[in-house]
């Protein structure tokens, strides 16, 4: 389906010039000569980007940013403002504003266009998450209307089953196990990964692309997570958290995050050579930490999260971002807890974003133990 763009100037050559690189490359476009046209037709059909000069008679670009940001039917909607004023100053006004980017005029037709692109994929994986999102109400509220008695369990169950092994969630629900989403303390091996070229990718790729990798890479990681028992604490595009030893404690938390890991970065090394064939150039970095962290539920209600907040998983997810494709680095609690299990060798003395001083990190050695 063709995106459609709204152009807004004052200046009609300015109008005609944007509308006619947007329509050359295959765009629909549409265009409006003021702030107050701009928001009629938005109001009459929203298009899938806004390109907005800042400064127009009456209604100025920054103006007609709040008011659309102040609107729920339009607070998703991608906008940039171009304008020929000092970028340095105005680039903070417009994102106060609610702008998502910025263009100075003259506008650069690549820089435009990298710019349009990379909008409009994240739009179109928003309006298909807010499709699957309604997609999914659906089927709850016909589910409700016919199975009315006994909806209320069944959403239970299913809520505790997106974290949980469907075993113990059913026990939970059942009676038959305390109720984790009660907020408690426990020790943790928490495992945090995403993909390595991840960004570039989406940049350069389809939706659609970009969607069959996600699928491919989280069906193969979540098969894992539930062979090892692991808790899903969330999915956030390419990147994956996972921990041990809540909301069922085990007796070795540190080695079944280490062997999952180890078996992910198997099978994504499996996946990666299909997507080389496709000309994706992704690969898996991991971290794994182990400590105390606070376990329960998260949110408000009718959108409540497990979660796990404590400095662990801060550790986990910085050693992640310092991991190198392929690689597992592992906090020194973590290599304490595996003994003689696995093979590591020393990574060196890491600093490391929010904490004060630098650890000793490890590299879990693929094949080892």
């Amino acid at each position: 389906m063709t995106a459609t763009i709204l152009v807004v100037d004052d200046v009609e050559k300015n109008v005609r010039l944007l509308a006619d690189v947007l329509a050359a490359k295959g765009y629909a476009v549409r265009t409006a000569m003021s702030g107050e046209a701009a928001l009629a037709s938005i109001d009459e059909q929203p298009p899938d980007l806004l390109l907005l000069d800042v400064m127009m008679p009456g209604l100025s670009g920054y103006d007609v940013c709040r008011r659309l940001r102040a609107d729920a039917r339009h607070e998703m909607l991608p906008i940039v403002l171009v304008t020929a004023l000092d970028p340095a100053t105005e680039r903070a006004k417009g994102l106060e504003a609610g702008a998502d980017d910025f263009l100075s005029k003259p506008v650069s037709q690549a820089e435009l266009m990298a710019r349009v692109r990379s909008l409009l994929r994240i739009k179109q994986l928003y309006d298909e998450v807010q499709r699957q999102k309604a997609e999914l109400e659906g089927w709850n509220r016909s589910l409700e209307a016919r199975v009315a008695d006994g909806v209320a369990q069944l959403e239970r169950v299913s809520r505790l089953k997106r974290f949980f092994s469907p075993a113990l969630a059913q026990a939970i629900v059942d009676g038959g196990a305390t109720d984790p989403l009660v907020s408690h303390r426990r020790e943790i091996a928490v495992v945090f990964l995403d993909l390595r070229g991840f960004t570039a990718f989406t940049e350069t790729s389809d939706p659609e692309e970009v969607m069959g990798v996600l699928r491919e890479f989280h069906a193969a990681m979540g098969e894992l997570i539930t062979e090892h028992d692991g808790t899903l604490e969330r999915f956030t595009g390419d990147g994956i958290m996972v921990f041990f030893n809540d909301p069922q404690p085990v007796p070795d938390p540190a080695q079944r995050a280490v062997r999952m890991a180890l078996q992910m970065q198997a099978r994504t090394a499996v996946l990666a050579g299909g997507w080389r064939r496709r000309g994706y150039d992704l690969a898996l970095g991991i971290g794994v930490a182990m400590g105390y962290a606070t376990l329960g539920a998260i949110g408000f209600p009718g959108r409540i999260d497990y979660g796990a907040i404590g400095n662990v998983t801060n550790l986990a997810a910085r050693l992640c971002g310092e991991a190198a494709g392929g690689e597992i680095l592992a906090s020194p609690r973590v290599v304490a807890a595996l003994g003689d299990d696995h093979a590591v060798e020393s990574a060196g003395e890491l600093t490391l974003k929010g904490l004060a001083r630098p650890i000793q990190v490890a590299r879990i050695v693929q094949g080892g133990g």
